[in-house]
């Protein structure tokens, strides 16, 4: 590449960075197909992934983690698979600081436009990582970051540097990473909770470290990553862009290693819900929520607990009388969003031996059945008798109403 145009496409690179950072958007970047897929059980042929990446860019996400092409050969086919199909988002590959990882990275991704096609590069920085991963010494891990970000450079527009237990690592030196980084030509740096220990008071001191002591964080977009080890990856999230981090790196379903990653539907919910809080616009579609949980859970075979949040069974269903009667006269009584915003099911009003008369009726009158006091009164009654875990179905409800 010559000097000149190697000038010019660095200036682009900075309009393009400080047109992100102006903006305030939050940039969503999905890792369920590369981080989430490390969750045991949760593997995925090359065309599911293909199936999930499209779904993934209906939504609106700026980003996705396509795979480890160094790992195996079935990460390099669905990459090959998305390059040229998926064209919204930039597909990124991850690599190791090994310059093998980058070449690896590069053919599989040979095809995908240079201004959608980049490398997510990591390396253990924190003292456990440097003693027991890599048996190298603070100096020799700069090193070896500074020589694969410039690497990379010379081969991706985009280039993503995180160092790996991050939130374990020393201030100073995680700093001076950064900053190594950014210079080497790295356009987002990140900052990952590998094992998922922070709370948002820590993580609000680390986003604040970042940005106040790193020389040249201006120059590069600045990510979060979390895991949910204490129930806090979405809190966290939410916690860096409060501070002013400008992606954050998540999963459909919050799958994962261990307990999971940061949930891709709720940190959106909580940015829609809280706009006046947090005043930072994404461009993911909430109405595509809701179905890609679905699409995530069958593909992956990972069931999604009842009471997951946005895309749990459980979400729009209810038994409880005082709530469905509330749920009848206005829906807003009981859910912080109605079905619809999240592409989700209908309220669900379950009959059970909580439920009350309006729920009764409701089910009689949808069956045209009679809905007068002595059929609603028997039917409450036979729902109080009903052994725990009995289904109350069309049929089941017309016998009742009948006997």
């Amino acid at each position: 590449m010559t000097t000149l145009r190697r000038r010019i496409e660095d200036r682009v690179r900075e309009a393009i960075i400080q047109g992100h950072r102006r903006s305030g958007r939050i940039l969503i970047s999905d890792t369920t197909l590369r981080d989430g897929e490390q969750m045991p059980g949760a593997t995925l042929e090359p065309h599911q992934k293909l199936r999930i990446a499209r779904a993934l860019e209906q939504a609106g996400v700026h980003s996705l983690d396509a795979g480890f092409p160094a790992s195996s050969e079935a990460d390099i086919q669905a990459i090959r698979l998305m390059v040229g199909t998926i064209r919204g988002p930039v597909l990124t590959a991850l690599c190791r600081t090994l310059n093998s990882d980058i070449d690896a990275a590069s053919k599989a991704l040979d095809g995908q436009p240079d201004h959608k096609r980049g490398v997510s590069l990591f390396c253990g920085t924190s003292p456990l990582h440097r003693e027991f991963k890599l048996g190298k010494s603070r100096t020799e891990v700069l090193r070896l970051i500074v020589d694969s970000v410039a690497y990379a450079a010379e081969r991706f527009r985009i280039v993503a540097f995180s160092p790996e237990d991050a939130s374990r690592t020393e201030p100073d030196f995680l700093c001076q990473c950064y900053e190594e980084a950014i210079a080497a030509g790295a356009t987002t740096v990140g900052f990952p909770d590998t094992v998922g220990l922070l709370t948002p008071e820590k993580t609000r001191d680390f986003i604040r470290l970042i940005q106040d002591k790193v020389p040249g964080i201006e120059r590069a977009l600045l990510a979060v990553h979390f895991h949910n080890d204490l129930g806090l990856a979405v809190a966290n999230s939410l916690a860096g862009v409060a501070e002013g981090a400008n992606v954050v790196q998540c999963t459909v379903n919050g799958i994962g290693e261990r307990a999971g990653n940061a949930s891709l539907e709720e940190v959106v919910m909580a940015l829609t819900l809280h706009s006046d809080q947090y005043q930072r616009k994404h461009s993911i579609d909430t109405t595509a929520l809701a179905p890609l949980c679905s699409l995530v859970e069958r593909l992956t075979g990972i069931t999604v607990p009842r009471m997951k949040p946005v895309g749990g069974a459980n979400i729009f269903a209810t038994e409880a009388g005082i709530h469905q009667d509330g749920l009848l006269k206005n829906p807003d009584t009981y859910l912080p969003f109605r079905p619809d915003v999240v592409g989700g099911p209908d309220i669900s009003l379950v009959l059970g031996r909580h439920s009350g008369r309006r729920a009764v009726m409701h089910h009689l009158q949808s069956l045209g059945l009679s809905t007068d006091d002595t059929t609603v009164g028997k039917v409450l009654n036979r729902l109080k008798e009903m052994p725990g875990g009995t289904v109350i179905d069309s049929k089941l409800l017309t016998e009742i109403a009948a006997n």
